[in-house]
Order: structure tokens, then sequence, then C-alpha cells
């Protein structure tokens, strides 16, 4: 036995000894069944054709098993499929056998061997080959219960997808992993074995299933899970300190076959995920198939998404523009060679360059343009004002003005919930950016003419987005910590890229023109408590392995983020998730003379630059910021918040 288990733990099998041994079997069920045909007589005449008959099923069983290709399996790992090659082989050896049988009996008038023996050799040779190949699986994983397991495992979910993971596990040679439990929705499992072990019912066994099996790590294995049953599960095993893996979708299984490198810790982003969006594909399709779509910002992380979601409704052409050489030449070879997407023109440039710009649009004349460019981080912005002035103002007014000079029919501009009461420069810029480009589209709308629809879209923070919060603590976590949170209480609204991007192409399909779409983010999440289950989701443990350091809120940083300020309300839309933000407006001619007032303060003084952008957002009151002093000035009133005559300062 010991001789065999260091077999078994050191090489498979080789075939031509499989191959031998399934003869072997087939040649003693002839002689078996011979001799329970005569009684053990064997001196009855009908012997005589004894050895004939060997060998003929020697031939014949080495040439079924041959095609059939029955010792390809290995033993350890047997199958249903290596039982239905067995079976196959055996069935069409025994046809044969048959028909040689009758054909001799028709022309010898006699029988080459009784039918009975024929018959005991095919049950004799499927029973035994079938044993022999379950005795060597059952002795392997014998000799894998003696080596020394450093983790038990439990599966949630007892279905196909549960199954290849227990056999995955149990497959790979180096795994020290052994399951010891199965956890199922479906009652009708509950209670029963699977391959000898238990399932139980998730919510009224799974805490003290884990306890009584001392169990390490869970793997969801349901290939389709909602986002709030996942939550739940997670949550469960992160107090019983259990670790929560799961496995990929069957799609990415390599060549269809699940291997245990594929099973990997679940992930934040998992978790703050929503269900899938449900989009008007053909009503989007309408607008952008066959047209010239423009992207600005095409490299960041929601103008790459867009692209990429554009494209699925075959655009007639695509332009991306970025000022990101290396990442605008990466997303150029991911379209050509992954998409295979040809019919695009990268542009190198600066939306804040009129002269560029300008050249692009009348080459081109895109239909469609999504202004997704900009300078999103706060506290640089903080530090660079007239950036932000020049990019997230100037750049839009650039794009904005270019698509109604050259007629596009909609222009979508992505903006950002810290636009808000902004608290920072960068919210404020965009809140401006906003203003100038709702402007725009009133003027050419009160005159009832024929122009580009400006549509802005607003949503918060962007999971996996370029410098977002969850990539900073998977780093620090992968470099032993700290984790730094700005502030214990800190929150903000989180949505995934590709969510965030497929509302932006419903909400430029629906838009009309100077709406303010705001996207539901669902409910707030705590920063701190993200870092925390981060880390936990790891495996290790807080402050034991992982510290959490505050380090104080950054200049110009929020605790709560807001997707409407206390003076504006949202109505609804056909898309749940998509409301309209009803907001103040602005006459063009004023927006314009305080955008240029505020252009023009560009230079050394950034105080005055910040203190023009206050008087045309009066709510914009900095926080944690050089510039909070210029809230306790008596800043005299822009023009744009004045009173004026003939125009609307209030609610919609």
């Amino acid at each position: 036995m010991d001789i065999l288990k260091k077999l078994l733990s050191t090489r498979y099998a080789p075939r031509w000894l499989v191959l031998q041994i399934d003869i072997l079997i087939s040649l003693a069920g002839v002689v078996f069944g011979y001799l329970v045909r005569f009684n053990l007589n064997t001196d009855n005449p009908e012997f005589r054709n004894f050895w004939w008959a060997l060998g003929t099923y020697a031939l014949l069983r080495l040439a079924g098993f041959y095609y059939f290709r029955t010792y390809n399996g290995i033993l350890r790992y047997t199958s249903t499929q290596d039982a239905k090659r067995i079976f196959w082989a055996l069935i069409s050896g025994t046809a044969t056998m048959v028909f040689f049988n009758l054909a001799y009996w028709f022309a010898l008038g006699r029988m080459f061997l009784p039918f009975t023996v024929i018959l005991l050799e095919f049950i004799i040779s499927g029973m035994a080959m079938m044993s022999f190949r379950l005795g060597i699986r059952l002795l392997y994983a014998e000799w894998k219960r003696d080596k020394k397991v450093r983790s038990t495992v439990a599966i949630y979910g007892a279905g196909e997808s549960g199954i290849i993971t227990r056999r995955t596990i149990d497959q790979d040679k180096d795994s020290r992993k052994r399951v010891v439990a199965y956890f199922d929705d479906d009652p009708a499992k509950w209670g029963k074995f699977l391959d000898g072990v238990k399932i139980y019912n998730p919510d009224a066994d799974m805490v003290a299933a884990l306890d009584k099996a001392d169990v390490s790590e869970l793997i969801i294995a349901i290939q389709r899970i909602s986002r709030e049953r996942k939550e739940q599960i997670v949550d469960l095993c992160l107090r019983a300190g259990v670790q929560v893996k799961t496995v990929p979708p069957a799609n990415d299984w390599v060549n269809g076959a699940l291997s245990l490198k594929q099973i990997q810790n679940v992930k934040i982003e998992d978790l703050l995920e929503r269900e899938p969006i449900k989009l008007d594909q053909d009503r989007i399709a309408d607008q952008i198939h066959g047209q010239v779509v423009l992207v600005t910002g095409a490299c960041g992380s929601i103008g790459s998404e867009l692209v990429r979601q554009v494209l699925k409704f075959y655009p007639e052409h695509l332009i991306l523009v970025d000022q990101a050489e290396t990442p605008l030449y990466e997303l150029q070879l991911e379209l050509e060679e992954h998409f295979n997407f040809v019919k695009f023109t990268p542009v190198v440039g600066d939306v804040r360059c009129g002269e560029k710009m300008e050249r692009i649009i009348k080459a081109h004349r895109p239909s469609i343009i999504y202004h997704a460019a900009a300078y999103k981080h706060v506290p640089l912005m903080e530090a660079n004002p007239a950036e932000a002035v020049r990019t997230n103002i100037q750049g839009t007014r650039v794009m904005a003005d270019l698509a109604l000079k050259y007629g596009a029919d909609k222009f979508i501009f992505v903006s950002t919930d810290k636009a808000v009461n902004p608290t920072n420069v960068m919210g404020a810029s965009k809140r401006i950016a906003e203003i100038y480009v709702q402007s725009l589209n009133t003027h050419y709308a009160a005159q009832g003419k024929q122009h580009t629809r400006f549509i802005t879209t607003r949503f918060g923070n962007v999971l996996g987005s370029n410098g977002s919060v969850i990539p900073r603590f998977r780093k620090q976590i992968e470099e032993g910590g700290p984790i730094t949170v700005t502030h214990p209480e800190i929150s903000r609204f989180f949505m995934t890229i590709p969510e965030a991007c497929q509302l932006i192409l419903e909400a430029g399909m629906m838009g009309k023109g100077g709406e303010i779409y705001v996207f539901d983010m669902g409910e707030s999440v705590k920063i701190d408590d993200l870092a925390r289950k981060m880390i936990h989701l790891s495996g290790l443990t807080v402050e034991k392995d992982i510290r959490i350091v505050y380090t104080g809120l950054r200049p110009g940083e929020k605790i709560k983020e807001e997707l409407l300020n206390n003076k504006e309300k949202t109505m609804p839309t056909h898309h749940r998730k998509i409301l309209v933000g009803k907001v103040r407006e602005y006459p063009l001619d004023i927006v314009k003379k305080e955008i240029d007032e505020l252009i023009s303060l560009i230079g050394p003084n950034d105080n005055e630059l910040v203190a023009q952008m206050k008087r045309i957002v009066p709510e914009f009151v900095s926080n944690n910021s050089a510039f909070s002093s210029l809230d306790r000035l008596d800043l005299t009133p822009s023009d744009l918040q004045k009173p004026f005559k003939g125009a609307s300062v209030g609610m919609n």
C-alpha cells in the first residue's frame, strides 16, 4: 500500500500499462465466462475454441480501446467521460463479436463461442475496468487525506460550478485544501451529501458549520449571484474570520477548464457593483450607428470605456482626442487588435488649443461629441487653480463653441458631484463649465433655431478609475500598509466605470438639450469601512497586519459629497437610475462676460482667480484650503448673480 501511495504521489500511470491492464481484464472476463458457462468443466468439447477466443478478444479489445482511447484518462481523476469511453469501446467490441459469432454459425453450423460467454465478458470487463479506476481514485483521495492539510474549504453553491470547483481542488497535485462543506440556497439540497460532503442551509447553518469544521476559506462558486446576496455571504464570513474567494465566470476559464489559480479573493468592486443596467439599445443604436463620434479625454478611465461602449453601436467613424501620447497609442492598439476596429482617428491634442480642435472638428464634422477631458484630482487643482480654469472651463468652452459652429447634433458634457456646493477649485471649475454649457443651450433654444443640444451628466466617484481610492488602498495593502484615510467619517458615492459610461450613453440619447442628468449612485459608502473590508478580503487583520492611519482632510475635500445642492430638485425620467436636475438658468451674454473676466485673471495671483470663481459660484465655500480666507471677504457679487431683466433666476 505504501509503495502504491508513493507511486500516486510522484507520477501518472503510463498509458501502455493502463492499456495492458484493460486487455488482461477483458481476457480474464473471457476465462471467467467459460468457467461459469461450463461449471468449471474444462473437458467440455465447447472448450475447443477457448484459445482462439482469447486471441480474438485480445485483438478486438485492443482495437476498441485504441480507437476510443480508454487509456487516455488519468486514473486518479476518473470521471463520467472515462466511463462513457469504456462503455462505447466494450459495446462496439461485443457487437462485433456477436456479429462474428452469428456469421460463424451460419457458415459452419455451430457457434464460435457461447453467447453466455460474450455476455459475461461484457459485464465483467465493464465492472472490473471501472472498479480498477475508481479504486485508484479512492486510493489517491486517501493518500491526499494523509497529506498535511493546510486549510479546510467550504463551497457556496452545490450545483455544477460547485462540483467543478471541488474537483479542481482535489485534482491539483500541490493543493493542501480539503472541501468539508457545501452551502446552497436550494432547500431541496439541504441535509443531502455530495461526494460525501454535506450541503447546509447558508442562512440557518453557516456560522455553526464554519465553526464546527474550522473552515478557513469559503469559495463562492455560483455563477449568477446578486450583489446583495454576495455581500451578505461575505459579511457573514468576515465576521467569522473566514477568507472569501470567488470562481470567475465560465467564459473566463482557460480552454473551458477551471484552474485553481483562477479562484481569486473577492474584490471590493464585486460588493459595490449594482445590478446590470438595462439600456434602450435600439434608441442608442439609432443615434450612434453610422455617425461620426468624437471623444475628448479618450484615454482616461471614463473616456476609454466610453469608446468601448460606443463601438458596440457601430459608429461610422471615431475621433479620439487626448494629450497623453502613450495611453492614446495603447488605446489605438486595443481597438485594432482586440476589437478589430480601424475606422478611427487618434489625435494627440489639448482641448484648450482652439486652432487644433477646430481643424479636427472642421475636417471630420462629428455629430456627437462626448467631452470627458478634465483635470479631476482635488488637491492638485487646489494647488494649481489656473490649470483647472484652463482645462475644465476654457477647454469645455472651446469644444462647446466648436460643436455649435460646425453643427454637431449633441454635445454631452461629463461633470461631477463635486460641482454641487463646491468646496474646492476643481468642483467649482466643473460647475462653471456646467453653467456655460447650459446657457448655450438656453440661449439658442429661446431663439427657436436648430442648434447643438448641450447635455450634462453628473455622477460621483468611479470604481477603479485612475487615481481613485480603491487602487491606492490595494497598493498600500500589497506593500504591507499602512492604509491612509483622510477622515474616519468621510464617505463617497461609487459607480463602476462601465455603469457610468452606459448611463452617459443613455442620458445622451434621451436628452433634448439643457438638462443636467443626475445618476442614482446608490448609498454613500464610508471610506473607513471600505478600507477595513478590503483588508479583511485580503485575508489580513486590521491593526494586526495592516494599520489604518488618519491623515486629515486634504485641501478642498468634503466629508460627504452631494449630487444636488439644496436649491435644486430632480425629476424622474423613463430610466429609474437617471434623474433630471432642475437648476437655475443664466443668460449667455453675462456668462460669457464673467468667464472672460475669469480667464483674464489667469496669472501669478491665484487669489484673484479663485475670488472670481467664488463670485460666479457663490455657493463655492472652500474647505480646509488656503483659499478659505477669501470666503471671509466681502466679495462684490458678479453680474451673473444679480437680478436681470427678462431672465429667470429661480427654479424652472
